[in-house]
């Protein structure tokens, strides 16, 4: 049937142009190809699936529902993996100066090298501090080196200018973009500067979001006054489906994920009871959604009494662990009875992981903007769990923050997949604690 494989590639067509798929700056980013690439494959394949009920004409055979995924989508990423290896490379370079030699610019600069984004090719700094002026700015230090007393490496890019040098560096060094890495509100100057940066065609690209965007996290330690860099400033899916497809999910995963614990509760229940009689179910106090408490729900997996009136974080390799709950940590199945706090509503599927009201209380006052994590429910799977871990410190706690806050500004339906799918692949490799 050709004719309908020109009819599916027709439906991908018209949906990889609404994923921006085609948009060559866009697709330089091989995270950004792939999403739109898998977005508007599979999409493809659910109105395809459709089709024949609607239209009786349509073939009866699904043999392309396994053939376009495999060939058409594997092909279309390694096309576009090698598009970012080299085409986009070549084409699609831009120089680039960061404006602000502070902890911000440096930050951003330790982003683009440990993640490799050739992008952005770093020609150097503005700054409006005479005191940098030719110093030489280190990735991750939080200030420029003077390299009159401090040997700097030959690649580290130079503080080449202040504000009024912008308009003549931009012609000098075929800058096409510039990265926002300052310190403090733009002053109605500054603003001028940009604004004709602006029309001369120049990218002008905030930190925040370029970081963001590389390392799958907000910046917290920081962020210091600049909360808006933190802080997502719209409540999160409001305007949008998205709380409504959200809840549907949670209600059709939670009754999925019920059902399964019902039939394999009396197996996992006999097996917990013989290696340590007592209770099968373990309950707890977690702050939820605007800092109300909730009881979580937990399959035991400790011996009774672990804690002995004291909280604290389960460790790595915790003696206090039996045998049968170790096997069940490392495939998340002790986390199952959650699914009941799902149904209720307070918790999700996907989203920052609850904590206990007495670490909550004190990572408040040590850890700024934690308080945000209760914006949002919080979840089974977490953004934070699948790329940092299990938290166990204050540092830990930081770090997974700092995921967590980026999950809370740029949740979707398709961040939700991602972290469903890293997270069955989590317990399929016994990665849990």
């Amino acid at each position: 049937y050709p004719h309908w494989f020109f009819l599916l590639s027709s439906i991908y067509l018209v949906l990889a142009n609404a994923f921006d798929s085609y948009n060559l700056r866009r697709s330089a980013h091989m995270s950004d190809a792939a999403e739109a690439v898998a977005k508007s494959g599979f999409l493809a394949i659910l109105i395809f699936m459709l089709i024949p009920y609607l239209t009786p004409a349509l073939p009866p055979s699904r043999r392309y529902l396994v053939l376009f995924p495999v060939i058409a989508v594997t092909f279309l990423l390694i096309g576009r993996a090698f598009y970012v290896a080299t085409l986009a490379r070549l084409f699609f370079r831009r120089r680039t100066l960061i404006i602000g030699a502070g902890w911000a610019g440096s930050t951003v600069l330790q982003a683009l090298r440990q993640h490799g984004d050739d992008t952005y090719h770093i020609v150097g700094f503005i700054d409006d501090d005479p005191a940098k002026a030719e110093m030489a700015v280190m990735a991750g230090r939080t200030a420029a080196i003077d390299t009159s007393v401090e040997v700097a490496p030959p690649d580290a890019p130079r503080v080449i200018g202040n504000r009024n040098d912008l308009d003549e560096l931009l012609s000098s060094r075929r800058v096409k973009s510039l990265i926002l890495a300052i310190n403090h509100d733009i002053d109605a100057e500054l603003l001028q500067c940009l604004m004709g940066c602006l029309e001369r065609g120049v990218e002008i690209i905030p930190m925040s979001d370029l970081y963001e965007q590389l390392t799958g996290h907000v910046p917290v330690e920081h962020v210091k006054a600049n909360w808006y860099v933190a802080m997502p400033l719209q409540h999160p899916g409001s305007g949008t489906l998205g709380p409504t497809v959200k809840r549907i999910l949670d209600f059709v995963f939670s009754s999925l994920g019920l059902l399964l614990l019902g039939i394999i509760l009396p197996f996992i229940a006999l097996a917990i009871y013989i290696d340590s009689p007592g209770p099968i179910f373990y309950t707890q106090p977690r702050v939820g959604k605007g800092g109300r408490l909730f009881k979580i729900y937990k399959l035991r997996t400790m011996i009774p009494d672990a804690e002995q009136g004291t909280p604290m974080w389960a460790q790595k390799k915790d003696k206090r662990i039996t045998r049968v709950g170790r096997i069940l940590r490392k495939l998340h199945i002790d986390e199952f009875p959650q699914f009941l706090n799902v149904f209720n509503g307070d918790m999700s599927v996907v989203g920052p992981r609850p904590e206990r009201p007495e670490f909550v209380e004190r990572l408040e006052k040590e850890i700024p903007f934690y308080r945000v994590r209760h914006a949002v429910k919080p979840g089974m799977a977490g953004w934070g769990l699948v790329r940092q871990g299990y938290a166990a410190t204050k540092g830990d706690q930081l770090v997974k923050l700092q995921y967590d806050l980026y999950y809370i500004k740029h949740q979707s339906t398709w961040l939700d997949i991602v972290v469903l799918t890293r997270s069955v692949l989590r317990a399929m490799a016994f990665r849990g604690r």
